[in-house]
């Protein structure tokens, strides 16, 4: 079998040659990833991408296959039965994410003289997969249905092109390592490659029972299948390469039950979500298992990997907004996170790395193009927010959990972010935190919106650096408000004193230079010559999440967001409408994405708009109602909401998106208004609020200390009734309307 790929292809080179010259780290669109229902699985640091049959599929532009720390080991892996490819009955993940499911059967098989052989619909094929410390297993189970014996072909056939992920991507090599010949044995094929970093990487596929034929590209199995008898084949691709004593079929139900008990063991939720509505059930019980399955356990903890397939590694940014979202519910998300941040923290400045002492990760990766300083990802630092919000994450921990000995130990990092701000961050000493990449091989945009063309004055011509974004600004008032916090806390009352007069300031400056009367809200930059952006953004809204903008400004930037220029109906658009560069297909010149709309609704909530916040809410669940196992992708377009049609999806999205799963749960407790007094044991509603489509929400589990309560939310006329259906421990749960 002979594989296609446009990285390789002449016509591919030359397209993602032009498109490198506008947007080098730019993710390729020569497929869509919504061309079919993609299925994926996960755990650790691989992860696999098949379609609804259970195949992996070569060509132009795919994604599919089956990677292992940003290489994919298997570019091609499938199964046709006497030649042709099975039909489909039926695909399934489990709730979990745990295992999938497919059930196949065969289409009309001919002889060769074109005479049906074997009718349609007599053989059954299900393929029962999932992945386990760097293996993908696989039960092949073929059943005959028929009333007399049948003999046929199982072919599975497959192929590793070892291509970097940035290639998968888009970007091209000039030069690439060596492919080595097949290794071939009586029941196993090793493929084999050695990169220009010298590291050879290899996938090594077992069959159980030993195939009747093997070759570099094709197992076949030749079955006599009695009336109604069946057997079952087993695969074991191993991206690793270790020896194995255990032959394939033993080694299934041996992964597959340290897998289940290693689910079993997992700590649960702190708290667990029921309501009324039982479709938004699905959701959320889905978003908490996208969650679960991108969640890593790292040496300081346990880490999200932002997304499949493009992002499934650590980066910053989404980390620490993933454990925002999801701090009321499971604070030890939020735990691993600031550990292993503070842990990858940088120590020294590294131009290439857009490192600079105190600045927290943007994105780590393995890669062998990462290794070679082909892309600048290896360990890279080129975000303006990452470090602002790693010290809000660490004040919104101890909020939480009230855990002031965790803090104590990432004090030193927190000071370290808070130096960075000050002798980095701001580069022109104006008082605002400014980024330009330091060689040209970074990004050029460093905030959460940073495709090339994301940061533009009115008229639509980018803006140059170095720039200040207008939520990097929020978050570095927010960061120097909670270090004052947590100085407190740790008994250094003086430096308190220090950060708040400082935040306060930020806090002055901030509304004079962003605030636009005639734009009604605050403007997107300001750029490297301090002229404003003037462009309605959804970066706006920040300034509510983080609490930088004053209460008498609030309301009109809520009413431009929720106005028909930004709001489309399935959320608030990253720009709006009548902006120059809107384009509703665009990655972020008015599309809309689940994570921006959660933070936006926060802000909301934070100044009192609550029913605005819940209007979010209800868009992105009825969004969430036309997307496949109810999941919100990383981002969907920005077209108006019709009524009878859902929303036009984003051809390259990640499904799962670590920050769009958690972006339902943030909204709920925006919502009902849900903070803790983890010191005070207290667990506090304010002003909750129901959206339209649930009358009741029951909380079981929320957690303050050693305590414990199960909360019952039910929509009584206009206003909600918090009921505490269960209470362990000294907890106290008080409602203020």
């Amino acid at each position: 079998m002979q594989e296609t790929d446009t990285s390789f292809s002449p016509l591919g080179l030359d397209r993602i040659a032009a498109a490198e010259q506008h947007e080098p780290f730019a993710i390729s669109a020569q497929a869509s990833l919504q061309d079919a229902r993609l299925l994926n699985l996960k755990h650790g640091d691989s992860f696999g991408v098949f379609d609804n049959n259970g195949d992996a599929l070569s060509g132009p532009g795919s994604a599919q296959g089956l990677y292992y720390r940003d290489t994919r080991h298997l570019s091609h892996f499938s199964v046709v039965i006497d030649g042709a490819r099975p039909l489909l009955l039926s695909s399934t993940l489990r709730d979990d994410n745990a295992t999938l499911t497919c059930d196949l059967t065969n289409p009309d098989l001919y002889d060769k003289a074109k005479e049906i052989r074997t009718e349609h619909d007599l053989i059954h094929l299900r393929r029962s997969r999932f992945l386990w410390n760097a293996r993908c297993f696989e039960r092949l189970s073929v059943h005959n249905f028929g009333d007399g014996p049948r003999r046929i072909e199982i072919g599975i056939l497959y192929a590793a092109d070892f291509a970097d992920l940035f290639e998968v991507r888009g970007k091209h090599r000039e030069r690439r390592g060596e492919t080595h010949s097949p290794e071939i044995g009586k029941s196993q094929t090793t493929l084999s490659y050695t990169g220009l970093d010298k590291r050879r990487r290899s996938t090594t596929l077992r069959f159980d029972p030993a195939p009747a034929r093997l070759a570099a590209d094709q197992a076949t199995y030749v079955l006599d299948l009695a009336p109604r008898g069946g057997r079952a084949l087993f695969v074991e691709i191993d991206c690793c390469d270790e020896e194995r004593v255990v032959q394939p079929h033993r080694a299934f139900f041996i992964a597959l039950r340290d897998a289940r008990r290693a689910m079993r063991a997992r700590p649960p939720r702190v708290a667990s979500i029921e309501t009324s509505n039982q479709i938004f059930n699905e959701t959320v019980h889905r978003s908490i298992a996208d969650l679960n399955m991108l969640m890593t356990q790292l040496p300081e903890g346990p880490y999200p990997y932002a997304g499949i397939p493009w992002y499934s590694t650590v980066f910053g940014r989404d980390g620490i907004v993933t454990a925002l979202e999801t701090l009321w519910l499971d604070p030890a998300i939020a735990r691993g996170v600031l550990a292993h941040l503070a842990a990858t923290q940088a120590t020294a400045v590294d131009v290439s790395a857009d490192a600079e002492p105190g600045k927290i990760l943007h994105e780590a990766r393995h890669g062998e193009m990462a290794r070679l300083g082909e892309v600048p990802f290896r360990r890279y630092y080129g975000s303006a927010d990452a470090t602002p919000l790693f010290v809000m994450l660490a004040g919104a921990y101890l909020d939480r959990t009230n855990d002031l000995e965790t803090v104590r130990r990432l004090w030193p990092h927190v000071e370290a972010a808070l130096e960075w701000i000050d002798r980095y961050g701001d580069r022109d000493g104006d008082g605002f935190v400014e980024y330009g990449r330091r060689m040209g091989q970074g990004l050029v945009n460093q905030g959460w919106k940073d495709s090339r063309d994301a940061i533009f004055q009115a008229d639509g011509t980018l803006a140059q650096g170095p720039i200040a974004v207008v939520e990097v600004q929020a978050y570095v008032y927010a960061a120097w408000r909670t270090a004052e916090e947590i100085a407190r806390r740790l008994g250094d009352p003086v430096r308190a004193v220090m950060f708040g007069k400082k935040a306060e300031a930020i806090r002055r400056t901030f509304d004079e230079r962003f605030f636009d009367e005639a734009l009604g809200s605050y403007v997107l930059a300001l750029g490297g010559d301090k002229r404003p952006c003037r462009v309605l953004a959804s970066n706006a809204g920040h300034a509510l999440f983080a609490g930088v903008a004053y209460p008498e400004r609030a309301r009109a930037v809520v009413r431009s967001l929720m106005g028909n220029s930004s709001f489309c109906g399935w959320g608030i658009r990253t720009v709006a409408s009548t902006e120059a560069r809107y384009n509703p297909m665009s990655y972020h010149n008015g599309s809309v994405w689940p994570h921006d709309n959660a933070l936006i609704a926060a802000g909301f909530a934070r100044y009192g708009f609550r029913r605005e916040a819940a209007r979010i809410l209800e868009s992105l669940f009825c969004a969430s109602n036309y997307v496949a196992l109810r999941r919100l992708p990383e981002l969907f377009c920005g077209f108006p909401r019709q009524q009878t049609r859902g929303p036009t999806f984003y051809p390259v999205a990640c499904i799962p998106q670590a920050w769009a799963a958690a972006a339902p749960l943030h909204l709920i407790q925006s919502c009902l208004g849900l903070t803790f007094d983890a010191g005070a044991g207290h667990i506090i509603f304010r002003q909750p609020l129901l959206p339209q489509f649930l009358d009741e929400i029951v909380l079981r589990g929320l957690s303050v200390g050693d305590g414990s309560a199960d909360v019952a939310l039910r929509r009584s006329d206009r206003h909600v009734v918090v009921d505490v259906l269960d209470r362990k421990g000294s907890i106290r749960v008080l409602t203020i309307n």
